[in-house]
This record gives C-alpha cells, structure tokens and sequence, in this order.
C-alpha cells in the first residue's frame, strides 16, 4: 500500500503548494488547504478486492491518505468503527432503516483519533518535534495520544469549563495543558502566537491539510460498509466541521475513483440552540458564517462559534440538499437517555443531539420513513460523567430501600 498524494490545493483561491513541506493553511489568501491525490492511479491499486485483504482500520485506505512512508503512521486502533442497526430508535421515530455510526470505539474514545492520528503522523514524518492544539477537549485528548506514540512535544490550550476526564487524560499522555478563560476561539489565538514563538505546528481544525483527511475515512469507510454506496442521509453533530467537510470530499473522491456513482446523501448540520453559526448563516444563505456571540452550551465539542471551514460544510449542505437545525441541552440529554435505554448505547451529549434531530427531522417530514439514515455517535458519554451523572444520580442510602416494595411483592 502507498499514498497517491500528489500536491495542495487551496479550497478558496486555487492556488497549489507542494505537499513535502509543514504547512498550515493557503499562504495567498489563508483559507483551507485540501490533500490531492492521483486518483487515477489510486483506483488501480484501492480496490475491493484488494481492500478485503487489509486490516480493518482507517490506514487500509493508505492510497487515499497523506502519510507517504508507512513507517510513519502512528497506530493505535483507530478506524474500522461499527455501524450499526438501531431498530428500537427507527421504530420510535418512524423509519424503517436508522444506522448508528459508533465512532466511540476510536482510541481516546471519539471521532478525533481519526483526524489527529492522520495529521500527527504526517506532521512527524514532515519533520514536526512539537504540536499544540485549541480543542473543548476530544481533539486535545487524541493529539496528545498520537504526539506520545510518536515522541513529539504536545500542547494542549482548552476552556477553563471543559470536561475534568478530558484534562486529566491530556496530561497523562504527557501533554502541556494550558486553561483558558474563554471559548476554543480564544485558546486558537494562544496556539498561533505560541506556534509562532516557540516554533510549534498548530493542528488547529482545518488550519492544516491533514485532519481533515484522517476524518474523511469516516465516508470511505461507510460507502464500503454500506457495499459501496452511500445512505438517503448523514446526521452530524457540528462544531467545526472537519467531518463534513471530509466526508464530502471523500464521496467525491471514490465516485472519480469509479466506486460510488453520483449520488449524495443529504447532509444535516446539528448545532447547538445557543451556537449555531452555521444553522444562522444557511437560513439567512450567507457563504461564510460570522461569528456566534456569548456561545454557550452542555456539550463542548459543539460550542464552536466560528470555524474557518464554514464556506466548505455550507457548500455540502446545500450541494447534498441538506439542512441545519438546533437542538437545546435538554433535548441532548434526552438523546442521549434515549440512545442508552432503547439502544444500549452510551453517548455523548454532541451524540445525543445528532439522535433527537432524526425524531425532529422525521416529524417535519424532511426525512421520509423510507430514507435510510445514518447518525453520527461522535464521542462516548463516558467522558462527560459530571454532567450525566447528575441527570442520574446514586439513591441516597438513607433513602429507603427502592427494591423493598419489589421484593415483598416477590
């Protein structure tokens, strides 16, 4: 297996920049830099057949990926993720088919490994010896994993507010965690002056070229667990967006590859009642999302108030014939309860957000009972245990006893 990645290409201006050097984003105008690859040669080696023979993890799409000597990829389990049939939500919100796609099973337990575990590799085998990230907290958790496993220098700057779990597994990977009073938007302004002081490589969201190509396995690998072919819809939690933005590149890519045809799911954009750029900006049709003031919500990886992908997730909502729409915290927590009772499944609250819109969207009739549908559980809820465990808390023991009355009746 080998990486066909052949140049950058900037996703606003078009300018192209070689891919053999550290860079974060387009040095003309500053936006988003996309990997490109000779797909041509790609589909001759990236088949199914071939495929069938790999391990099951995100590196078995190493055509498609950036890391040009295997040697350099970090691994620790990342990719190859379960999708899987919930027949007790589909039955509740009137569908006959919605999926689960259980991101949670990547190492540090959500969506992030994928991502980071690409962009750490590639940023090593460019010659980075320290990385620093702003993350509400699963981002920062799989960088430091991945900067650990391959010797590089880790910093980490996060809200003051962000999950106790999420810190404390930062710096047990050896990571430099700095708080910060403030959003994921003012952690990014001290990375950028450290970046450019101390020399570290910023891996911010989309402010370099390769997560973004770690998260797109998410869409090569559901085409492939689907038989090459992609759902009706894709429900997804947004913050900023790099699993949109990659996925919808991925789908382009296999369909020049000759392995989907032209269709495209539908993609929803789920955020947060009290942030939601992007929802604001797709319902006023603006091509660029401003910033959300005073953003506040239950579930970090959502409190993103502005992202600097936003052209690029606009562009496949409205390409895909998707939307946007809100969910408030309560509604999180309800997904969540939800998810676990009738599903057995654990989610986080961004998770649980992604699983109440499927009801919204089913009762508003833009989903169809027939569309298959696939929801995106990004994170597990194992990470947010003060918040959940307040919405289940112990029974007192000088309560008294809640299985006496079961008991007698026994």
């Amino acid at each position: 297996m080998r990486s066909f990645l052949t140049h950058l290409e900037c996703t606003a201006c078009g300018a192209i920049y070689p891919a053999d050097r550290l860079i974060t984003v387009c040095p003309a105008c500053g936006k988003v830099l996309y990997a490109r690859y000779d797909l041509e040669g790609a589909s001759r080696e990236m088949t199914p057949e071939a495929l069938s023979k790999r391990p099951w993890d995100l590196w078995r799409y190493a055509e498609l990926l950036p890391v040009r000597d295997h040697r350099h990829a970090l691994k620790l389990g990342e990719g190859g993720t379960p999708l899987l049939p919930a027949p007790s939500l589909a039955r509740d919100f009137g569908f006959d088919r919605l999926l689960i796609k259980e991101e949670s099973q990547n190492p540090t337990g959500s969506f992030k490994a994928r991502g980071l575990g690409v962009a750490v590799s590639r940023a090593k085998e460019l010659g980075a010896t320290a990385v620093a990230i702003p993350s509400a907290g699963n981002a920062a958790s799989a960088m430091a994993a991945y900067a650990a496993k391959g010797g590089l220098a880790a910093y980490v700057f996060m809200p003051a507010d962000t999950p106790e779990v999420m810190k404390a597994e930062c710096r047990a990977f050896g990571a430099r965690v700095v708080l910060v009073d403030g959003l994921i938007n003012d952690a990014g302004k001290l990375v950028r002056e450290g970046a450019a002081a101390y020399g570290w490589f910023d891996i911010s969201t989309l402010k370099e070229p390769y997560r973004a190509e770690g998260k797109k396995t998410m869409g090569l690998e559901l085409a492939e667990q689907l038989g090459w072919r992609v759902p009706d819809a894709i429900i997804y939690p947004t913050g900023g967006g790099t699993g949109i933005v990659g996925m919808w590149k991925a789908f382009a890519e296999l369909e020049a590859m000759g392995l989907l045809d032209g269709r495209r799911p539908k993609f929803v954009v789920v955020q947060a009642e009290h942030c939601a750029p992007i929802v604001r900006a797709l319902a006023e049709g603006q091509r660029h999302a401003e910033l959300w003031a005073d953003a506040a919500t239950i579930a970090p990886g959502m409190r993103v108030p502005v992202a600097i992908g936003d052209y690029l997730m606009l562009d496949a909502v409205r390409q895909s014939g998707g939307t946007a729409l809100t969910v408030t915290d309560a509604e999180m927590m309800e997904g969540v309860d939800l998810a676990a009772t009738r599903e057995g499944l654990f989610l986080s609250p961004e998770a649980g957000a992604a699983v109440v819109a499927a009801r919204t969207l089913r009762a508003r009739g833009f989903l169809r009972q027939e569309d298959e549908v696939v929801v995106f559980s990004t994170g597990t809820g194992l990470k947010h245990t003060d918040l959940i465990a307040a919405e289940y808390p112990v029974v007192d023991p000088r309560a008294p006893d809640p299985l006496s009355g079961i008991l007698a009746a026994d």
